[in-house]
């Protein structure tokens, strides 16, 4: 019953279609900046991310994704896109799974989450996000 009730709770709790706008100009151009200063330094300048990141690092972490279109990032909705940026990957991974994501609550609003979000997928090609929705609508 607790699991029930806790997977009610993340379902209300997670923002849907909420504010993530790649087509809104100032929004993006905020989600660049923010990126740039939050994410840049992992993910890279340009959103293709660490090498070799799909491979372990000594220290058993996976290097930082892309958010570009040749990574995975454009396979999740949007919500758990959301939740991961404001509450790091160990609140959604198995136990023991090791990461470098930290959470962004408390030093990134909700907004600027939402702005991050609407630069990186204002950067997927049309094909991409024809693909992307398909896949969400299964």
């Amino acid at each position: 019953m607790v699991v029930a009730v806790t997977g009610v709770a993340a379902w209300v709790w997670w923002p849907r279609g909420y504010g993530i706008n790649p087509q809104d100009a100032r929004q993006v151009a905020l989600g660049y900046d923010l990126y740039n200063v939050h994410c840049a330094s992992c993910h890279g300048h340009d959103l293709k991310g660490e090498p070799d990141w799909q491979t372990r690092k000594p220290n058993g972490e996976l290097p930082a994704p892309p958010h570009d279109a040749s990574g995975h990032t454009w396979h999740h909705p949007e919500d758990q896109l959301f939740a991961i940026i404001k509450h790091g990957t160990a609140r959604f991974a198995p136990p023991g799974y090791k990461t470098a994501m930290q959470p962004y609550v408390g030093k990134l609003s909700d907004a600027e989450i939402k702005a991050v979000l609407s630069y990186i997928e204002s950067t997927w090609p049309q094909e991409i996000l024809d693909r992307r929705a398909e896949m969400l609508r299964h």
